[in-house]
């Protein structure tokens, strides 16, 4: 049964719909702050560029986001206003790196004020308040939220008729909200004007003859009423809808309007007319008002400038910079960069230059930020046949629609590869220490060493290093200074010249003892053997060996020389060893870590010493097979590879070689083998094993993204002149040297369209993407044309276009083959959408087959509606058209051709939008009446409706989740999940679709898809749980995991202690967050989980683990373990 369902994020939203610049975290310090709907990012702004401070989940859709600063205050405060009428104020703390708030809040509303950890960096102490009223119609324009310049009040439009005020006292701290009623109802926009003795908004309203008008009052916070205020101006530009309030000296307010822009204040007004556009959002440039940056509907950015004389204004003008994304947001940061944040294609950082490019734009695009949203459609698909899906998305919208192959893990992108059997081990050396390429690439097998070149012509080719000895197994390699080489084997260290390749000195193993484990870097070389082991440290270069019964040697390798420096005795043998260089100086190490075998334990010794500093037992039975030192956005960390496929990480301490934080995650199953690699400048980590993974830092936080290709055995960095930035991989079978994609956990890719995709459809057998698209057509007397265009599955180019008529656009598509008929075609289905039409009346289903790569139509039946849904049913096509649910039959004509013929339909539906088929089971999402189930029944060639939901909701998709439970999206953001009562006494009770799961999931869902973005592996619990994909207007790919029961019921009790420990920024409430809500009611969750909660376990503090593990009486290891088997969901 799929009734116990897990909700989680694989691509968070990207969808930026507020922004706004100041003094947050120090009065020093810009701050560039960016609402993604459900989550705000805080920037810092250096010259390097925007560095992110923190990202944090609001457990509600941000409404409004501003920045202001009260009387006496160095930095700025954070309003936050949410959709559900909560709000918070948040200030930073910069000494302790917290995001607290400093208002203590008079409502009569509840009030919450309570200390809240958002994660184990920052803590929040923050009032919330609630403003919402309990009658009030909520405004059809949005919420509005407004704070006065001089910080006496804010100000919030919520209900049609209100203006709700929150006014500050003089110690800055907020008193009781009160209402004032507002005389215009078709409220547009408000704003509070500048350089008022009181204080004054400015009202931009419609009347009902549709003619629109500013009003100002002022505000009477003793009378709590409105006083007519100092001006006022009527009959407006028709599309004005934007006010941008002017502060000193000039005051006042622009009115933007969509053919012309108005300056106007008490004792002025001006306006210039412009070119017919729709402006989307503004920035201010400079602190006076004097100029502003306006983003239209086409992307085009201009730049608007009052003309002065003095403080008086004169006029304005406006000029054309050039073109960006679709802007929603518009923040200008300083010395003329700018921040773009779009809801229509990706936000960009872009310069505005004081002379024109080529093309005559003053913009320069420096930096892109992915955004998804909005995913009108996707379908999952296996393009590299993996046995992994990967998801394909119809993003954006106008100029900036896109298609997005979306897919979980890290490629490598293969530039070379030979077969190559039984490798040992890999290593890259230079031919000069200070020489920027690698030129050798060893390769270790049992048995013998093989050296790789590069050659003239940019190919590997076997060479020789005479000074290496070739006929036993290498055990480490690497350069060392004065031009030299290094080679441990099992029973020497050989040390010699790169240039002459000549052996210089050899250091040799005691009598009776073998080497058998190495590492070093570019000032210490370490290795060790069994049974009896050597380690030894160098100071130019240095080497660790281990000898039978526990023996440390620390070799100095000098020019030519190999000397014995120090020694140490352990009590039992050694396992692995690393001298990785972290800290301070890069060159140089200063601890040594050392992983046992007897006491499975693992230890820091000090060097040049070998002084033992911590000791640190492991537990369990499994050796360390692996440990490294590194460092990751400068915290350094002990990383500890087990030989059960388990990596332990440990917060290292440099000074006192104390470990803490201790964390367990599980990457595989094979013993693993730890690498550092650079990308991009950065230091990540390669773990090498049957599922190998990349380890990186982000926000402090360690995360673990797995490597797509199924097992390699070893890897090292290999950057040479022909493949720069390149890895040698060994695989079963095979060495490949090849480029990694970016470092993070889904890798997307562009492929820009310039026309906005609204439906897509992938077929297998003719290796083809078809799309329904729309492109706006500027300056051409038919503004829009729509296509169904046919790309290459792995090119993603067009290589076919069926152009559709005038006024059709295409509604759904569909790949599927018909009854007697071995052909696959796409079907597609279109409305014509008729400007005086309410409702379309008219359309088509077109059959089409692929050959040679071109889109031929083969069939196409009229029909009277738009075609909104088509799904392959029992070899025949099922159509929704408008109210009705058609059947038909693929004919073949005696011409030998075919058409579609009607064979059967079921009435009743307001607009049947959404249908999934299993068997002869039809699901139907209405526009307004929920979820029915239908049934074909073929004795009699009909469909009669089973049951249906007779609760009212808008459905914006529907998915069948098992043969009786359905699962529903609605237009109030929520989830839901219906169930068929096949069991029932009566017929009522048969009838009747039973909800029995609900949750507001604050997104809004356009698709669900079976599929899944991780590769299933049979030995991992989570490989047999089904999940179904979703896509969002914000840009969010999430997954819907059915559980089994009894793992539902564990996981409830462990997201009921979760919200316990951690609080919601703001104090906002994580349970009133899920809780199903529309205009008819409000209901707690239930039969979902939050799997971004919960997988927000793995980033708490060791004792905050605890205090949940003892909760729910079962040991952190299990419930690390547990939950990260989740993780493998997405």
């Amino acid at each position: 049964m799929s009734v116990w369902n897990y909700v989680v994020t694989a691509h968070k939203p990207t969808n930026v719909t507020h922004s706004c610049v100041g003094n947050f975290t120090s009065p020093q310090e810009l701050n560039l702050i960016i609402a993604k709907c459900t989550r705000i990012e805080i920037n810092l702004l250096t010259p390097q560029g925007l560095q992110p401070m923190l990202d944090v989940p609001i457990y509600g859709r941000i409404a409004t986001l501003e920045l202001f600063r009260p009387h006496g205050e160095a930095q700025d405060f954070l309003f936050i206003a949410t959709e559900r009428y909560k709000f918070c104020v948040l200030q930073w703390d910069a000494e302790l790196s917290e995001l607290i708030t400093r208002f203590k809040l008079k409502m009569s509303n509840d009030i919450l004020l309570r200390e809240l950890i958002v994660t184990k960096i920052f803590k929040v102490q923050l009032a919330m308040g609630d403003v919402s009223d309990r009658i009030g119609r909520p405004t059809d324009n949005g919420q509005i939220g407004i704070i006065d310049p001089d910080c006496r009040l804010i100000g919030l439009h919520l209900y049609d008729g209100l203006f709700k005020v929150i006014p500050f006292d003089n110690k800055g701290q907020l008193k009781e909200a009160f209402n004032i009623r507002l005389e215009e109802l078709q409220v547009l926009d408000i704003k509070f004007l500048y350089g008022c003795s009181k204080p004054t908004i400015v009202v931009l309203y419609q009347d009902n003859k549709d003619a629109r008008h500013v009003k100002t009052y002022e505000v009477a916070l003793k009378d709590k009423d409105f006083i007519e205020g100092p001006w006022s101006q009527n009959n407006l530009d028709n599309g004005a809808d934007l006010l941008i309030p002017v502060p000193p000296p000039f005051c006042g307010v622009l009115i933007i309007g969509e053919e012309t822009i108005v300056y106007c204040s008490a004792n002025v007004f001006r306006a210039i007319p412009i070119r017919p556009s729709i402006t989307k959002a503004y920035g201010r440039v400079d602190a006076d008002g004097s100029r502003y940056l306006l983003g239209d509907h086409a992307g085009l950015l201009h730049l608007l400038v009052i003309t002065h004389e003095k403080e008086k204004v004169t006029g304005l003008k406006i000029e054309l910079l050039g073109e960006t994304s679709v802007a929603s947001t518009i923040s200008y940061l300083d010395n003329a960069f700018v921040f773009i944040g779009s809801s229509y294609g990706d936000s960009q950082l872009v310069k505005l230059n004081l002379q024109p490019d080529a093309k005559g734009s003053y913009v320069e695009v420096l930096d892109r930020f992915v955004n998804l949203g909005p995913i009108v459609d996707f379908c999952v698909v296996d393009l590299e046949r993996q046995g992994q899906g990967q998801v394909v998305t119809c993003s954006g919208a106008y100029k900036d629609g896109s298609l997005r192959i979306v897919r979980n893990g890290i490629g490598i992108n293969e530039q070379a590869s030979v077969e190559l059997q039984g490798i040992k081990g890999m290593w890259s050396l230079r031919s000069l220490t200070d020489d920027p390429f690698d030129t050798f690439l060893v390769v270790s097998f049992i048995s013998e060493t093989r050296i790789l070149a590069m050659n003239i012509e940019d190919e590997l080719e076997e060479t020789e290093i005479e000074g290496f000895c070739s006929q036993v197994q290498t055990l480490f390699c690497h350069c060392a200074v004065f031009n030299q080489l290094v080679q441990v084997t099992s029973s020497s260290v050989r040390l010699v010249n790169s240039t002459t390749r000549e052996l210089r000195q050899e250091w040799n193993a005691p009598s009776g003892f073998s080497i058998n484990v190495a590492t070093a870097n570019a000032t210490q070389v370490c290795f060790m053997h069994f049974p009896n082991y050597w380690s030894m440290t160098i100071p130019i270069t240095h080497v660790l060996l281990a000898t039978g019964g526990g023996h440390l040697v620390y070799l100095e390798i000098g020019d030519g020389t190999l000397t014995q420096a120090k020694h140490a005795q352990l009590e039992c043998e050694i396992s692995c060893l690393d001298i990785n260089p972290i800290g301070e100086n890069p060159s140089c190490s200063q601890l040594a870590a050392v992983g046992m075998w007897t006491d499975i334990s693992v230890r820091i010794f000090l060097l040049p010493d070998l002084n033992l500093i911590t000791k640190e037992p492991l537990g369990g039975e499994i050796i360390p097979r692996s440990v490294l030192l590194c460092s990751f956005e400068g915290i350094s960390y002990l990383l500890c590879a087990l030989g059960d496929g388990h990596l332990l990480n440990f917060q290292l301490n440099l000074s006192t070689g104390e470990l803490k934080d201790r964390k367990k995650v599980s990457l595989g199953t094979q013993p693993i083998t730890l690498r550092t690699f650079s990308s991009k400048n950065t230091t990540h980590v390669f773990a090498a094993s049957d599922r190998p993974t990349v380890i990186y830092s982000s926000n402090k936080k360690l995360l673990y993204s797995n490597v797509n290709l199924k097992e390699v055995s070893h890897m090292c960095p290999f950057n040479s002149a022909a493949f720069p930035d390149s890895l040698a991989i060994a695989k079963e079978g095979e060495l490949s040297i090849g480029t990694i994609d970016d470092i993070q956990k889904l890798h997307i890719r562009s492929i820009p369209l310039g026309e906005h995709a609204r439906r897509i459809c992938h077929q297998e057998q003719s290796r083809t993407f078809a799309i329904c698209s729309l492109k706006h057509q500027s300056n051409a007397e038919e503004s829009e044309m729509n296509f169904i265009r046919l790309l290459d599955d792995q090119t993603f180019e067009f290589i076919s276009t069926y152009p559709l008529d005038t006024f059709e656009c295409g509604c759904s598509i569909l790949s599927c083959s018909f009854s007697d008929d071995s052909n696959v075609h796409y079907c597609v289905g279109t409305a014509y959408v008729l400007p005086e039409e309410n409702e379309p009346t008219k359309g088509r289903i077109l059959v089409f087959i692929v050959e040679d790569g071109k889109l031929q139509l083969i069939a196409e039946k009229e029909t009277k509606g738009a075609v909104y849904s088509l799904n392959a049913f029992n070899g025949k096509l099922l159509a929704a058209i408008n109210q009705k649910i058609q059947l038909y039959k693929w004919m073949l004509r005696d011409d030998g051709t075919h058409e579609l013929q009607s064979e059967c339909g079921h009435h009743g539906h307001v607009l049947a939008l959404y249908v999934q088929t299993r068997g002869d089971f039809i699901v139907v999402g209405d526009l307004m009446k929920s979820i029915s189930l239908l049934i074909y029944k073929h004795e009699e060639g009909a469909i009669e409706e089973r049951a249906c939901d007779y609760n009212a909701n808008w459905v914006s998709a529907v998915e069948i989740l098992d043969d009786d439970i359905y699962l529903g999206a609605e237009n109030n953001f929520n989830l839901f999940t219906v169930r068929k009562n096949s069991e029932g006494a009566t017929d009522e009770e048969r009838g009747r679709l039973e909800v029995v799961g609900e949750y507001h999931l604050g997104e809004f869902v356009n698709r669900f898809r079976h599929g899944s973005l991780v590769m299933r592996l049979p030995d991992s619990d989570v490989g047999q749980i089904p999940t179904v994909i979703f896509g969002t207007v914000n840009g969010v790919i999430g997954v819907i995991a059915s559980l089994p029961q009894e793992q539902y019921v564990f996981l409830e009790k462990l997201q009921s202690n979760l919200r316990k420990v951690i609080k919601g920024v703001g104090g906002l409430s994580h349970e009133q967050w899920r809780s199903f809500s529309n205009e008819k009611k409000t209901v707690d969750a239930r039969n979902f989980l939050d799997g971004d909660l919960i997988e927000s376990f793995l980033d708490l503090s060791r004792s905050r683990m605890d205090e949940i593990s003892k909760s729910m009486e079962i040991s952190v290891e299990e419930l690390c373990k547990r939950v990260e088997e989740l993780t493998r969901l997405h």
